[in-house]
């Protein structure tokens, strides 16, 4: 019997800008649409489109994978990469132009909203309609539906009709619905990012859950440390076409320089237009390992450098460096400034300095983060000489070895930071004594 999961072999995919969707307006429609694809996708171009017209755009273009069973594979890339139009090809919504999409395994899809659920039916006539596309006796369903109600946190509103729902309460049951009717092959977009915090971290814990189970997860997310975590493979996408493919380490940083627009380092050759004044300018930032590398990626457990090369032009001034780490979600996570070296309080000579701060292994969160760099002084009064905004970036990776500041525990964390504290348990055989 074949591992494989999922096989696609040139698929591509062409709209018509501003075409109206084809409908299917009644269930006898849907069956009859679904079973033309149900065992796999086949697409041929059709002869009446021409894919030079300006009216046409390729949504996915000559894409080629192959997916094992158990493996957990990230999809990432713009937006208007091609992402969901995949998933929805895999989750047979729609069919390809051409090439071919294989999948073998029964598929839990939970992709935008609108996806998957009959408006007019009840959330609990929805849970039943699922399973029973997917194969399932009733049974079946019956023995996970109180499971799946608990887990959406909807029970007051299990006999509403859907259409009544909110987005949040929309995702809630319909991750239920793909994570708890036992899919072989899980494929979540985005959508996860409509619902609050706490029930995202809950879908990651399921997710985990599933991946543990030697399920296959197909998962679409913007957030680096949700695709480092739980793939081994990524997938980058870019204008319809797989431009990378890799673990996580050695795509991620290709997509986040394209998404940042800032790098681990930024040089100015000419001082007259570096950012600075008349008392001292910038010449460069960078952020660098322990062997003195500059690179974008680095190890939660490891220090990192972030370094200041600048020119004092005019003597006498007490200068201070000064650092602003900034998460992906804009949100400080500290500033901090140089209070501790030889040169405090100390009015700096002309010439070329270099200041470095070094970040403690196991002190950051996973995660990708920019650096606000200034120099100022305070002394008679506070004075910015430099500035340079969200000027450099890099990303935090964990580590699943067991040896960070998160254990054994493979789930997501929350918070900025995931500081190691010193621990110290005491034991009492006899708790009388205590």
């Amino acid at each position: 019997m074949s591992n494989i999961a999922i096989r696609v072999e040139n698929l591509s995919k062409l709209y018509k800008i501003g075409a109206r969707r084809n409908r299917h307006d009644t269930l006898r429609d849907h069956i009859m649409h679904g079973v033309k694809s149900l065992f796999s996708l086949n697409g041929t171009q059709p002869s009446a489109l021409d894919p030079q017209l300006s009216d046409h755009i390729w949504a996915l273009k000559d894409v080629s994978f192959e997916i094992k069973h158990g493996e957990v594979v990230g999809f990432i890339g713009k937006n208007g990469a091609g992402k969901s139009t995949l998933f929805k090809i895999l989750s047979r919504i729609t069919e390809p132009t051409k090439g071919r999409a294989e999948v073998y395994g029964r598929v839990g899809s939970l992709l935008e909203v609108g996806t998957g659920f009959h408006p007019e039916l009840t959330g609990r006539e929805n849970i039943y309609l699922n399973g029973a596309i997917l194969g399932m006796k009733r049974w079946e369903i019956e023995k996970k539906f109180d499971e799946i109600v608990a887990f959406s946190e909807i029970e007051k509103f299990i006999d509403t009709p859907v259409k009544r729902y909110s987005s949040g309460m929309y995702v809630r049951l319909a991750f239920a619905v793909a994570a708890h009717l036992e899919p072989e092959i899980l494929i979540v977009d985005e959508v996860l990012a409509v619902g609050d915090a706490a029930f995202r971290l809950k879908c990651m814990d399921k997710m985990q859950e599933i991946r543990e189970q030697g399920h296959t997860i197909l998962l679409v997310s913007h957030n680096m440390d949700a695709i480092s975590r739980m793939c081994g493979q990524v997938v980058l996408l870019e204008s319809g076409k797989v431009v990378s493919c890799g673990s996580p380490e050695e795509v991620i940083p290709t997509y986040l320089e394209k998404t940042r627009n800032v790098g681990p380092e930024e040089k100015w050759q000419c001082t007259e237009t570096a950012p600075g004044d008349e008392i001292v300018r910038l010449r460069r930032v960078r952020v660098r390992n322990q062997k003195g590398q500059t690179t974008d990626i680095h190890d939660i457990r490891l220090p990192i450098g972030i370094e200041m090369d600048y020119e004092v032009l005019e003597r006498g001034h007490i200068l201070i460096p000064v650092y602003h780490l900034i998460s992906e979600e804009g949100t400080v996570i500290f500033a901090v400034q140089d209070v501790a070296s030889e040169w405090r309080r100390k009015p700096r000579e002309e010439g070329l300095y270099s200041s470095t701060a070094w970040v403690p292994g196991n002190f950051l969160a996973e995660g990708s983060m920019v650096l606000d760099i200034e120099i100022v002084s305070h002394i008679p009064d506070t004075r910015i000489h430099a500035f340079a905004r969200k000027i450099i970036g890099f990303q935090v990776i964990d580590s699943h070895e067991g040896d960070s500041a998160r254990g054994d525990y493979k789930g997501p964390v929350p918070g900025l930071v995931r500081p190691m504290f010193e621990w110290t348990t005491s034991f009492h055989k006899n708790p009388n004594t205590y």
